[in-house]
């Protein structure tokens, strides 16, 4: 097959686009009957956890995703005590997340035990001790169903979610959204994980299309993740609050007083990240 390259993984997700990543060492290999998950090593991005040959995410790069995803819904709020996110098995959203130390309380809801285990034992440097934290609630469900049957309120919700196959899709639907912005608490802010816009623009659209619906203010924000491939990665925003309009001094003095330290995040990027491009602006309803 040509997708068969001896000592290198080749990711098939995009049927016109093929990322093909060097393999040093394969630590963990096992398919079943439903899918493939692997964990190699690459010189460049350090430890790789990819499903069924996509890249889920990488020890080199995972901070991008991770910082832009926690920090700019929280430091935009100011004043989040109460976050929920969706996914996220690998600890990392979780860790980002609880360094902000106004943050009181988050509660996790992964679908798979198994996937937190499995990060501990061979991704540990995402998580860096997050499961430890009393702050954390770690829940074993459904997502959807956590989102349609809990009656907490949180100020930020982080829908940190594989792409819209499988267990996944349900997580892309109106009806999810719908869900996810009853569970907001006043001024609270959902944002979620919305792929590559160049490759994945219908998934980005049909986001907008549900949180122009539900929301006061919605758009998308962007951040580049090299192991993503194919431009800049999506992330939907939505809120009924006023948190968007921060303003940068406001945003800096945030950033300060949580005393963060970040290697993509800045207040600057935070603003910048919600000028979209043309081709990208054109994909929101």
């Amino acid at each position: 097959m040509a997708d068969e390259m001896p000592g290198w993984s080749v990711e098939t997700l995009h049927a016109d686009y093929r990322l093909c990543l060097r393999e040093g060492r394969v630590l963990y290999d096992s398919k079943t009957e439903h899918q493939r998950l692997r964990v190699i090593e690459n010189d460049s991005f350090g430890r790789i956890l990819t499903l069924d040959d996509a890249v889920q995410t990488t020890e080199g790069d995972e901070f991008i995703y991770h910082e832009m995803m926690a920090h700019t819904p929280i430091l935009a709020h100011g004043a989040a005590r109460r976050v929920l996110i969706i996914g996220g098995g690998d600890g990392g959203m979780a860790r980002e997340a609880l360094r902000h130390d106004s943050v009181e309380h988050v509660t996790m809801v992964e679908i798979d035990a198994g996937v937190v285990e499995f990060s501990k034992k061979y991704l540990p440097t995402l998580s860096q001790g997050a499961f430890d934290d009393k702050r954390l609630n770690l829940v074993i469900a459904d997502g959807a169903d956590f989102m349609r049957e809990s009656g907490d309120r949180f100020d930020v919700i982080i829908v940190d979610s594989t792409d819209p196959v499988g267990p996944s899709e349900v997580l892309f639907t109106d009806t999810f959204y719908g869900h996810a912005r009853r569970r907001l608490a006043e001024g609270g802010v959902l944002v979620t994980q919305n792929g590559v816009a160049y490759l994945q623009g219908e998934e980005l659209t049909n986001t907008m299309r549900a949180f122009k619906a539900l929301f006061a203010d919605w758009t998308c924000y962007l951040a580049t993740v090299p192991s993503y491939v194919g431009g800049p990665m999506a992330f939907g925003w939505g809120t009924d609050g006023a948190a968007r309009q921060t303003d940068l001094a406001t945003l800096r003095a945030r950033f300060k007083a949580a005393g963060l330290t970040t290697r993509y995040y800045t207040p600057e990027v935070h603003l910048a990240a919600f000028a979209l491009p043309g081709y990208v602006a054109r994909l929101l309803p």
